[in-house]
């Protein structure tokens, strides 16, 4: 399945809090567990993955540190911080509100079975 750039965008800041909130991750953990969550359906590269956890790193959202695996390589662990719980909760329900509205919109729309989520 084809998902746009834009919801990807949007949801890779909760998505990678959320999955540091489960605990300290490196970054290909981080995209084999999206690919986990999403059934395959979600693919990430390194190229929009990397990016964003230093850009989380610089706004204090996450911290890293160099750890060495157990095949000898050095893999950079990042955590999540206070402040990016904080955001992580902040976005949460943010999200919460939109697909809240999105669910009543295709109920409405009546969306054949195929196509609209099966949310109760």
């Amino acid at each position: 399945m084809f998902i746009e750039k834009d919801l990807v965008a949007a949801s890779a800041t909760p998505l990678v809090l959320g999955i540091l909130a489960e605990g300290e991750s490196y970054g290909y953990a981080i995209i084999k567990r999206v690919n986990e969550l999403s059934q395959g359906r979600m693919q990430w590269t390194d190229g929009m993955l990397y990016p964003l956890l230093h850009r989380l790193e610089r706004a204090g959202h996450v911290s890293a540190t160099w750890r060495v695996a157990d095949n000898g390589r050095r893999r950079k662990h990042y955590a999540i911080t206070d402040a990016g719980r904080e955001v992580l909760t902040e976005r949460a329900a943010q999200w919460t509100v939109v697909a809240e509205a999105l669910h009543q919109v295709w109920q409405s729309a009546q969306l054949p079975p195929a196509v609209a989520p099966g949310w109760s």
